[in-house]
């Protein structure tokens, strides 16, 4: 079953939708969310995977809100699909919040999806509304097609590139939120090197999610990964991944560091937050940080760079051209904070070249 709306006429392009759930109640959930967006227009609203394909070969989406579980054809199987009928639109995968559902999730932003959200809750629906618009308005705007790539140099020098860090890097921070499992997986996938540095990341995701994401880090073959837990020693070579709803901080450990797991307010409306882990690492670290920012909405991530750079640490930062979203980075980047501004591919060799293997 499907529904159409005809356009309204509005004087910018809109950022076309099509919502795919069997659920008729999720379908018009979402509709009356996105609906109250003026830049939004939803374009179609389907029950299963096989009739989102058909739909979108008929008709242009920008954004696929897209079920995993769903008769006749589920939202994995749909997924390639939709990708082969339109290589260039956005597709959010939503999910059960259990385990099942955020392993199904994370599969999908492998298979190429841009980001996920677990369903909605009875008891957290504002906090759904807000994901939805903010999720469906970012991937929106990133415009379709490739960006042209600013070389390098000249974009390193506009922004004004900080020199590198001054001692050799005690741990490697990474923070990322919209785009950024997808991005997780393509960097940890080229970073071979056997790194002596101790990993933290804070990936914004709800409980449940971060545990699967540590598993498919971990998947992928080149270091393990897991979820942080209090007092857990941060081992070389090892990523360790804030849990959902939880900051995850650094403290000294005798000679080494140590995880501190603490449930404070959330900052940057978020919990977890990139802000508070880089704060407290360099001061566990004496500055000898190398933070990492990657794709995502906001400016989570900003002030606690400022912290690293001020302590001694340095901050690379991913480019626009290769992020789902430049707010994270981009904050950073014109913040004056970083000592590169690369694409996602030359994150890797930049990371080795200042933590890896001497």
């Amino acid at each position: 079953m499907s529904a159409f709306l005809p356009p309204r006429t509005h004087a910018l392009p809109r950022i076309r939708v099509l919502i795919c759930d069997d659920s008729s109640v999720v379908r018009a959930l979402i509709a009356r969310i996105l609906d109250a967006e003026p830049e939004v227009e939803i374009v179609g609203s389907v029950a299963n995977g096989a009739i989102a394909v058909e739909t979108l070969k008929r008709v242009p989406a920008d954004i696929v809100l897209l079920d995993v579980e769903m008769p006749v054809m589920d939202g994995l199987t749909a997924l390639p699909l939709l990708l082969k009928a339109d290589p260039q639109v956005r597709v959010i995968v939503a999910s059960a919040l259990t385990s099942a559902g955020a392993a199904i999730a994370l599969r999908a932003i492998q298979a190429g999806a841009a980001d996920c959200l677990h369903k909605p809750q009875s008891d957290a629906r504002e906090s759904f509304d807000r994901e939805i618009r903010s999720k469906v308005l970012a991937l929106g705007r990133k415009p379709r097609g490739r960006s042209v790539a600013i070389p390098v140099a000249s974009k390193g020098a506009s922004l004004g590139m900080l020199p590198g860090p001054r001692l050799r890097p005690r741990l490697l921070a990474i923070g990322s939120s919209t785009g950024g499992p997808q991005a997780l997986f393509t960097l940890f996938g080229m970073l071979h090197a056997r790194l002596s540095q101790p990993i933290v990341l804070t990936q914004h995701m709800p409980p449940l999610f971060t545990r699967s994401l540590a598993e498919h880090l971990a998947g992928i073959g080149h270091r393990p990964c897991v979820e942080a837990e209090d007092g857990m020693p941060l081992l070389p070579n090892r990523i360790h991944v804030a849990p959902g709803d939880r900051h995850l901080l650094v403290e000294a450990a005798g000679e080494g560091l140590a995880a501190r797991i603490v449930d404070t307010p959330p900052e940057n409306s978020c919990r977890p937050a990139v802000d508070p882990m880089l704060r407290s690492a360099a001061v566990a670290c004496h500055g000898r940080v190398l933070t990492v920012i990657l794709t995502g909405m906001g400016r989570d991530g900003a002030a606690g760079a400022r912290c690293v750079v001020d302590a001694g640490g340095a901050v690379l930062a991913q480019d626009e051209a290769s992020s789902v979203v430049w707010g994270m980075p981009g904050a950073v980047a014109r913040d004056g904070l970083c000592h590169a501004v690369l694409p996602l591919s030359h994150l890797a060799s930049k990371i080795c070249a200042l933590a890896g293997p001497a």
